[in-house]
């Protein structure tokens, strides 16, 4: 971890929480697992200033925490998440373009308050809408409600992992800390809630006054103060599907950019298919026949079967592989591919750039090809190839044509160092 990452994260820690959970973050993200009094000694914070720490940095997803075998519990700061903050207007924006108004609220909240119940989050939803509308409208809690299924049915939130429920010895020590379990075919299933109601409007000075009297003597007459009936069920935002997401988005604006606008609707409609089927990991999308993809086009799409196969065997056959062909049944069976588009990097210019993308499209080269394929004169490809090599964007691969390694039978061919050009690009981004 760099110290540019390291100081980002300490900014944006005191951004939203302040002095003392910057502090305690930080010292995680710098130092790695620590148990409590390690970090109450070591930051000079009292004991109950830690653990409040920590509990915002754990509702909030930023740090987790594990029982050692003798029962200690060390607690571990996580860099990306926190980095991720800075994405968090992106997440909403995109839930505003999906899902409205209503969806952007419902990530707006999740965002800003770590976890919680779906209850909670219509019931806040409903209300801030209700504030926008004009006088006697209101937001219903079935409308959120319905949004928020939504949202969950093509993972956007996601269930927190809860304490399994076992039943206690009475022989037994406690635990020193609970052990959070996810169960994954839980994982985005959302309870059957009736909420009824409607959103409420902040009142005034008088009303509240007013109010207050009234619930309290509701209070004291009794009124039941009942757990929501999703309680301990609790929800957060699902990062990896937004980043997802955004990725799908780069390689359908790429099709278009390579091809034209009907083969990137057919690429999206590809990915659309298989967006919750197909982990945000995997190096290519769950294969699809060509009927599926046919059927599953948009209704405005009046392309016939013989037209959507030419595209797809384009696709397949580009150098870009966006597209690749895993089968003959259904029509043929298609995957798409996830793959490095192009670098920028403003600081080696448009040549390096030019250069690069070869590289990236003919996977190995000669320097000689290389000055042939680009059009650039041999000093200048030259050293634009060295700079990269040093900088360890490309990579030179010897390949001998005899055992002695002699340098005039010796093929030297250059490479993207794909991981490499991205972490580089990051640490700039973190600069």
């Amino acid at each position: 971890m760099t110290q540019a990452e390291i100081k980002l994260c300490s900014l944006l820690l005191q951004e939203h929480f302040g002095e003392i959970v910057e502090k305690i973050g930080t010292y995680l993200v710098r130092t790695g697992t620590q148990p409590l009094r390690v970090l109450a000694g070591d930051t000079g914070l009292l004991l109950d200033q830690v653990r409040k720490a920590l509990c915002v940095l754990i509702q909030h997803n930023l740090v987790t925490y594990q029982v050692q075998k003798r029962g200690l519990v060390e607690y571990e700061a996580h860099c990306k998440r926190v980095l991720r903050i800075l994405r968090y207007p992106r997440y909403i924006y995109t839930a505003k373009t999906l899902y409205g108004d209503t969806g952007e609220l419902v990530v707006e909240e999740l965002l800003l308050n770590g976890q919680m119940t779906m209850s909670a989050v219509v019931r806040k939803v409903a209300d801030r809408l209700t504030e926008t509308m004009e006088d006697g409208k209101t937001m219903d809690y079935a409308e959120v409600s319905n949004t928020f299924v939504r949202l969950a049915d093509t993972h956007f939130v996601q269930r927190c992992p809860l304490v399994p429920e076992t039943p206690a010895s009475p022989a037994a020590p406690p635990p020193a800390a609970p052990t959070l379990v996810s169960n994954e075919k839980d994982m985005y299933v959302v309870p059957r809630l009736t909420l009824v109601g409607k959103g409420k409007r902040r009142r005034s000075c008088d009303e509240e006054e007013s109010g207050e009297r009234k619930a309290k003597k509701q209070k004291q007459d009794g009124e039941s103060s009942e757990p929501p009936p999703d309680d301990g069920i609790y929800w957060q935002v699902n990062i990896d599907r937004f980043h997802q997401h955004f990725r799908d988005q780069g390689i359908v604006s790429a099709v278009a950019n390579r091809m034209d606008q009907t083969s990137s609707e057919i690429v999206r409609t590809m990915l659309r298919m298989s967006e919750v089927t197909t982990s945000s990991s995997a190096p290519y999308t769950q294969p699809l026949s060509s009927n599926e993809i046919f059927r599953s086009l948009p209704a405005g799409y009046n392309i016939g079967k013989q037209v959507l196969d030419q595209y797809l065997t384009l696709l397949a056959d580009d150098p870009l592989e966006f597209v690749g062909k895993s089968g003959d049944s259904g029509g043929g069976m298609y995957t798409v591919s996830i793959l490095w588009g192009s670098l920028p990097d403003p600081l080696f210019g448009s040549h390096c750039a030019r250069i690069f993308r070869l590289l990236l499209r003919k996977k190995h080269l000669e320097q000689k090809q290389v000055e042939d394929f680009a059009m650039i004169p041999a000093k200048e490809a030259k050293d634009m190839l060295y700079r990269m090599l040093s900088e360890n964007l490309v990579s030179l691969q010897e390949i001998p044509k005899t055992p002695d390694h002699v340098p005039s039978r010796t093929f030297y061919l250059y490479t993207v160092n794909v991981l490499s050009s991205a972490r580089m690009l990051l640490q700039r981004c973190y600069k």
